[in-house]
């Protein structure tokens, strides 16, 4: 008898068919909080847009990351575009480790 691997991916954050990844929910209020705390470096602004600049989560939500004020950072666009790419790699090769799966049967 001939045995098959078949590689199944389960549970939540599954990469779609189309390659995109299932949103994961952001608190505004934490975001809100953070800029509270830790005010715009450009223009010292507690609330609203903070120009060239955007909230990034230190770890990735995907990765496990909390969507809390202590995961959270600024970033200039241009190093928040850079670490997204980054973290999204990272996450599809951390996302098919734990929650892939192989099934065998018997052929």
């Amino acid at each position: 008898m001939k045995q098959a691997g078949l590689w199944l991916a389960i549970g939540a954050g599954v990469l779609l068919s189309t390659g995109v990844q299932a949103r994961i929910p952001r608190s505004s209020a934490v975001v809100a909080e953070f800029k509270r705390l830790n005010p715009c470096p450009v223009n010292a602004a507690r609330r609203g847009p903070c120009p060239g600049h955007q909230v990034d989560h230190i770890v990735p939500l995907c990765a496990g990351g909390a969507d809390h004020v202590e995961n959270l950072q600024w970033l200039t666009v241009q190093q928040h575009s850079d670490k997204t790419r980054f973290d999204v790699l990272l996450c599809r090769k951390a996302g098919k480790l734990s929650i892939e799966k192989e099934f065998t049967y018997d052929q």
